[in-house]
């Protein structure tokens, strides 16, 4: 089934590290919250729309996902597990660990939420990309694009796409400050980091000089990974927000 993606290779490994990344990053979207001292852009538009809805932000996050997920359909793109977690998970998370976490503080503290905000958020997105069973709604949708526009740059549209939700969230109100400065400025280097240490290496086909005489008239392994954005690119290891 497409929608679950190939599980036949290190199954245990991969549904691990995709639901713990994704649990990570809702809790480093909260602990920036808790910070107030700036989020990332998409969570700028989620609060801008959280503050004008009065819904949770965990619930606007899960909604625009939703609302994100279903501009693939005109790109062709196909979900994965992952995506289809990426849309549920992170927004629950989110909202169970704002309610937890307590609210203001000192500066120092707020400081060091942000700080760990960030470098979890790192860490998160390395762990679900690395996982290989589909991107989140919102980097799925920048790489559709490109891959229907192939002239366009990933990096020139995602900087566009990010700078509109980041501006209408700003005028609906969301949070715009350090934090989303020294976001900008970290999440490339920390997923660059990250995500060789998580990836989930490829399934190897057997050597061919090992096979019998006759094992060309076998089938193709049908077990072999789909084509999945989620495997990290070299030139674009730092994703967007999730969410992602």
């Amino acid at each position: 089934m497409a929608l679950l993606g190939n599980l036949r290779h290190r199954p245990v490994r991969r549904l691990v590290q995709l639901y713990l990344g994704l649990a990570l990053y809702g809790v480093s979207m909260a602990l920036m919250i808790r910070s107030h001292l700036g989020l990332d852009p998409w969570d700028v538009f989620h609060q801008g729309l959280s503050k004008l809805t009065g819904l949770s932000f965990g619930t606007v996050t899960i909604g625009v996902g939703a609302l994100v997920l279903l501009l693939w359909i005109p790109l062709r793109q196909r979900p994965g597990l992952g995506t289809v977690s990426n849309v549920v998970v992170i927004g629950l998370v989110v909202d169970a660990t704002v309610a937890l976490l307590p609210a203001g503080g000192p500066l120092s503290v707020r400081i060091a939420m942000l700080i760990s905000g960030i470098v979890a958020n790192g860490a998160a997105t390395a762990l679900y990309l690395g996982a290989r069973l589909g991107p989140g709604p919102r980097d799925g949708l920048m790489t559709g694009y490109v891959a229907r526009r192939p002239g366009r740059s990933v990096r020139l549209v995602r900087t566009v796409i990010e700078v509109i939700v980041l501006a209408l969230g700003w005028l609906l109100g969301g949070t715009v400050g350090l934090g989303t400065v020294a976001y900008a400025l970290a999440i490339g280097p920390l997923a660059q980091f990250f995500i060789p240490l998580f990836a989930v290496p490829e399934e190897t086909a057997p050597d061919s000089a090992a096979l019998p005489p006759d094992s060309a008239a076998l089938p193709p392994d049908s077990a072999a990974l789909p084509p999945d954005s989620a495997a990290p690119p070299p030139a674009s290891a730092a994703p967007a927000a999730p969410a992602g």
